[in-house]
């Protein structure tokens, strides 16, 4: 997340960039939720726990996409050229950035494997999280090193998302771990759907680009394999 503030604050990559490695990202995260996640769930054979983790993954997931929305239209009432109307839209990525942290957790409390490789895939999702809020810092006439700090305080909340989640969560069995691998898997999903991949098909879509999300999926998912 630091690394991506600081390549915004030198320079910002261009749409195609961004729009490729958000394919590549998407791809990456899909690889853990198939390679990893629905085998644990199938594993545990629990429908009613399936149910449950869906349906609170799905909810909190649309809840912080209401709030965001509500936050970006009083951003666009308050006016673009004053820095303090981003304060609405760093409390919704730090609520971002908090859930990715809480889903590493979740992603422990499966195990050290299923773990470490979303730690991984988020690692790209972050990077480019870092980019957008430093970007949009700078529009707002904000010092490169108020921004800086800015994005290193909001990683934070990574590792105390991952942190709690992790310390909540550990040695979980029967029902109550096939609610949270499927609260895990449906809030990584629709991470993918809503917000990596829709962001990133606002620039035309090419081959390569395309392509990169396949590229992703099958980079982890080898990575898996030699795990």
């Amino acid at each position: 997340t630091v690394l991506g503030g600081a390549i915004a604050i030198v320079k910002v990559p261009s749409d195609k960039t961004r729009s490729l490695v958000q394919h590549f990202a998407a791809g990456v995260v899909m690889a853990v939720v198939a390679g990893e996640l629905l085998p644990e769930m199938t594993r545990e054979h629990r429908p009613l726990g399936v149910l449950i983790g869906f349906v609170l993954g799905v909810a909190l997931m649309l809840g912080v996409k209401a709030l965001t929305e509500r936050i970006e239209r009083v951003n666009e009432q308050a006016g673009k050229g004053d820095g303090d109307s981003r304060t609405g839209l760093l409390i919704a990525v730090a609520i971002d950035v908090f859930l990715d942290g809480l889903l590493i957790g979740v992603g422990f409390a499966a195990g050290e494997r299923v773990g470490t490789l979303l730690v991984v895939a988020l690692t790209l999702e972050l990077l480019f999280l870092g980019v957008s809020v430093a970007a949009s810092l700078t529009e707002a006439r904000v010092g490169r090193a108020r921004t800086l700090l800015t994005v290193a305080g909001l990683s934070t909340l990574v590792v105390l998302g991952a942190s709690l989640g992790g310390s909540l969560l550990a040695g979980l069995s029967g029902l109550a771990l096939e609610i949270v691998l499927s609260f895990g898997a449906a809030a990584l999903m629709y991470l993918v759907i809503e917000e990596l991949l829709t962001e990133a098909h606002e620039v035309k879509e090419t081959p390569l680009i395309t392509a990169s999300f396949f590229a992703g999926f099958v980079a982890l998912y080898l990575l898996e394999l030699m795990a």
